[in-house]
């Protein structure tokens, strides 16, 4: 059910934010580990998701709401599930360029529309549906690197690493946007970006004790690096805990499909910084890809209202 016209431009800035953070972090793989590159996102994110909530708050005159006993369940849960996406979509760049990386990981538009049907019986129209098919086959043109592919080619290259790292982090990013929303249900406030805000604190800062443990335990030469790269890691977590604030809002206010739909505008924005950011060149298929995507996205749209 969607309770707000917020949900449209804070699912927009989310697409930007986080293309944009994803393009900066992808630089700090050249310094870090795959779990130090997404340590940095939650450790330096949770300071600025503190400041929205409080900002908020103060804003609205509203106080730390309380939550029901399954709050903490989903958050972690959730936060955990993003933690191994990202991983995996780190691992995919490891295999492929920025944007193909990225266009594997947008399958989870179809595995989320899914996901959320069965665990939160959220329906979509027919128009919709027709969207998200839109901008899927707009995904697999970006993902096939400009070569003609048969159905069985495509389904073959399916099982390369980029692929598989690509799909499993898309199934564990739409699995995550499910256990969130599932989280703001247990915020107790009818102001459901007060309940996205407070979600989004909280899982900060789980994600940040599960996987710095990891971190510390783990792979102890990392830390120092994590903090050397203070001014880029920064940005990754200043980018990332603004594009989350306005996912979980999104999610809080409207259908998970739905807001997942629209977003894949983050494709576009992230072809252009591969293009401009990380000087990766723009092929013809990616333009095409690109603009079936905006059609996806157009179509899920429509068939919202």
């Amino acid at each position: 059910m969607i309770t707000s016209a917020i949900w449209l431009p804070a699912t927009l800035l989310a697409g930007l934010f986080q293309a944009w953070r994803t393009a900066v972090q992808q630089r700090t793989r050249k310094s870090l580990s795959v779990n130090a590159a997404g340590l940095v996102r939650y450790l330096y994110g949770l300071p600025v998701g503190i400041l929205l909530f409080l900002l908020y708050a103060w804003a609205t005159g509203a106080a730390v709401p309380a939550h029901d006993a399954s709050f903490w369940l989903f958050v972690a849960a959730g936060g955990l599930g993003q933690i191994l996406a990202t991983n995996l979509l780190i691992l995919a760049f490891g295999f492929c360029n920025f944007v193909v990386g990225t266009a594997y990981a947008k399958t989870e538009a179809v595995q989320g529309a899914f996901l959320a049907m069965l665990m939160l019986d959220e329906h979509l129209s027919p128009l919709t549906w027709a969207g998200i098919a839109v901008g899927v086959i707009g995904v697999i043109v970006l993902s096939s690197g400009g070569q003609k592919m048969t159905p069985t080619q495509m389904i073959r290259q399916l099982g390369q690493p980029a692929a598989l790292c690509g799909l499993g982090a898309g199934f564990l990013f739409a699995l995550t946007v499910v256990l969130i929303k599932r989280a703001t249900f247990g915020v107790e406030t009818p102001d459901r970006v007060l309940a996205a805000l407070t979600v989004l604190v909280a899982a900060l800062a789980l994600q940040t004790l599960m996987q710095g443990a990891y971190v510390v335990l783990r792979e102890r030469d990392q830390v120092r690096k994590i903090f050397s790269s203070w001014r880029v890691s920064g940005q990754v977590g200043l980018l990332a805990a603004a594009g989350s604030a306005f996912w979980f809002t999104g999610f809080a206010t409207a259908p998970v499909a739905l807001v997942r739909a629209v977003g894949q505008v983050e494709v576009i924005f992230t072809l252009l910084f591969g293009h401009y950011y990380l000087r990766e060149p723009l092929a013809r298929s990616e333009l095409v890809g690109m603009l079936l995507v905006g059609v996806g996205v157009v179509l899920a749209l429509l068939g919202s209202f």
